[in-house]
Order: structure tokens, then C-alpha cells, then sequence
């Protein structure tokens, strides 16, 4: 039934903004009118952030449209989520994060092949603007060379 899901909804600012050292895919804890309005592509990343409380990983800011056909069971729109990982990746989350310039930036969010709501995070070291100029000049030398392979 979710074999051929295609729903990716991604957090481009985040590989602008930030050099993504390490990935981690995550559960997600939703509830069932946010499921929904996810499998409907009606989710984003903008401005979201991954923060610890108490042991706990959590995504803040992260957008689901509220569910066309949720009656008064419908979710809130920005609540908190709680991100599902394992002990291990905790600690070296929770470890890295002391460090200094280091973050957690969702970068993706996903259904898998089994019709789970994923989501990618990364461990993000924010970007200098040269570090972003550069960005933006491999961004137009590579549309300025596919150009050229089409014609």
C-alpha cells in the first residue's frame, strides 16, 4: 500500500545556513489528524530546530497544516515533537551539541517504505558568509553546466 510513497519535504535553508557533518533518521511521536496531513504533503521545515529537554530530543517550530477533515480532534499546527532515537544516538547528539558552533537541523521529512513518518536531522556547524558565497557559486556553475549539457 506505501511502496511507492514519494512524499519528501525538505529544509533547504538548512544546507544553506548550515555544513551538515552527520545524518540520523528519527521517528516522529504524531498524532493521527498530523499523520494524515503529512502523507498530503502538507508539512514544513522552515525555521525548525531540534533542542534536548530532559534526555529528550525534540523538533520545535515544525509546521503540519491542520487536517482538512479533523473534527475538534484536530492537532495544533507548531506544537512540540518528540523525535524517537535510540540511547546511543542520543549521547553522541547530546555529547556534540556541548561542543560549541554545533546544532541539530532537521533536513528532511519523509514516509518510509513501511508508511512511517521519518525524519532526517543533521549535526550542523553554522556556515561563515564566505562559506555561503561559495554555496552560491557551485549553485550557479552547476546550473550554468547542465545548460550547456542540454544543448
Amino acid at each position: 500500500m506505501f511502496k511507492n510513497s514519494n512524499i519528501v519535504i525538505k529544509n533547504k535553508r538548512a544546507f544553506f545556513d548550515y555544513e551538515i557533518l552527520e545524518k540520523f533518521t528519527a521517528g516522529i511521536q504524531l498524532y493521527g489528524t498530523e499523520i494524515k496531513s503529512i502523507r498530503e504533503g502538507k508539512a514544513g521545515l522552515n525555521d525548525t530546530y531540534c533542542t534536548f529537554i530532559s534526555d529528550e530530543l525534540w523538533v520545535k517550530n515544525m509546521h503540519i497544516a491542520s487536517y482538512f477533515f479533523g473534527t475538534y480532534n484536530n492537532h495544533e499546527v507548531r506544537r512540540d515533537r518528540k523525535l524517537l532515537l535510540n540511547k546511543k544516538e542520543l549521547k553522541k547528539l547530546v555529547r556534540n551539541t556541548k561542543e560549541t558552533g554545533f546544532t541539530i537541523v532537521p533536513t528532511k521529512l519523509f514516509i518510509n517504505e513501511k508508511g512511517l513518518a521519518k525524519i532526517e536531522i543533521g549535526l550542523a556547524r553554522g556556515k561563515k558568509n564566505y562559506d555561503k558565497r561559495q554555496s552560491l557559486k557551485e549553485k550557479e556553475d552547476k546550473r550554468s553546466i547542465d545548460r550547456v549539457m542540454k544543448q
